[in-house]
């Protein structure tokens, strides 16, 4: 089994992403990257967390403009293809 590789998604609004990484990398000691929602692929992480943390804000329903963003085609291929993705609070809708 391969080790895992964490990958946090960083959108703007967000704040739940720090939370994550910092716990993934810092306590529990895992391979852990930010992920830009610009970037258009996920590389070589094996986890993907989606933070919570009213992405582009919590007037605007959280997480819908988030859905559009480019990282989340790549999201959307590897969850449809078994891959593992945490969603997290209201901003992972």
């Amino acid at each position: 089994m391969s080790k895992a590789k964490f990958g946090v998604v960083v959108f703007p609004g967000s704040n739940c992403d720090h939370d994550a990484y910092n716990t993934l990398k810092h306590i529990l000691g895992q391979d852990t990257k930010y992920l830009w929602h610009k970037d258009s692929s996920i590389g070589d992480r094996n986890v993907i967390v989606v933070p919570g943390g009213f992405s582009y804000g919590d007037y605007l329903r959280c997480g819908a403009i988030a859905r559009f963003s480019n990282i989340m085609k790549d999201i959307v291929r590897y969850a449809n293809s078994g891959g593992t993705v945490l969603g997290i609070c209201n901003g992972s809708r």
